[in-house]
């Protein structure tokens, strides 16, 4: 059985139909890249996916648990979807040790290594607010990897980095990826689809179709 099941997914919100019956089945080593135009219904389906909304019709399994039912949330899942929420007053360091609490997975060392591996320095004393957006953007990817989750969800990983973060990003997910995650990223960075999926999904008005070839 696939990791992530999707069956005639549906979602409608105030008499709109936002994802029209999706049906995706998604392995674990593998990269799947989601494109499409703003309001297509990227977010709407990896909100689906983490648990982050309720279909209107359909189901979404994740590990053979159904989400909503047997479970609130995939068991194991690091995402970034739109605004990460992180405290403002607090270090890089000192955010992801708050959040690390929730789960109880990640330890201190875990979150060192997280947050070097993603060129942040975890002795930092610059509160959150003092971040450039390049910073911020790494602080969310280091907190979606700092669990080893088995299924990670991005949405626009790459968004305001340099070339060569954006290098380091590509070369990490390609990591992600051998020691057997599921990653499903959205990009607007046509790049990153081309370079980085095994599979690619194109989604217009809610559809979602496998796209086979280069995304230009």
């Amino acid at each position: 059985m696939a990791y992530i099941e999707i069956t005639n997914l549906s979602k409608t919100i105030k008499g709109i139909e936002v994802l029209k019956g999706i049906n995706l089945s998604l392995e674990r080593g593998n990269i799947y890249g989601f494109f499409g135009r703003n309001g297509s219904g990227k977010t709407m389906l990896f909100r689906a996916i983490a648990g982050l909304i309720i279909p209107t019709e359909g189901e979404v399994k994740v590990a053979s648990k159904l989400i909503g039912k047997d479970v609130s949330f995939p068991p194991s899942i690091g995402l970034t979807i739109e605004n990460v929420g992180f405290w403002r007053q607090y270090t890089g360091f000192d955010n992801l040790k708050l959040l690390a609490s929730i789960n109880n997975i990640a330890d201190k060392d875990d979150i060192r290594k997280s947050m070097l591996r993603i060129g942040l320095n975890p002795d930092d004393k610059r509160k959150y607010k003092a971040y450039s957006l390049g910073m911020k953007q790494k602080l969310a990817i280091a907190q979606a990897l700092m669990d080893t989750p088995e299924l990670i969800i991005l949405d626009e990983p790459t968004n305001s980095l340099d070339q060569e973060a954006i290098h380091m990003i590509r070369n990490i997910l390609a990591e992600e990826k051998s020691r057997g995650a599921a990653i499903l990223i959205c990009s607007h960075n046509k790049d990153d689809i081309n370079m980085l999926s095994d599979e690619k999904f194109m989604l217009e008005n809610g559809i979602c179709s496998s796209f086979k070839e280069e995304w230009k």
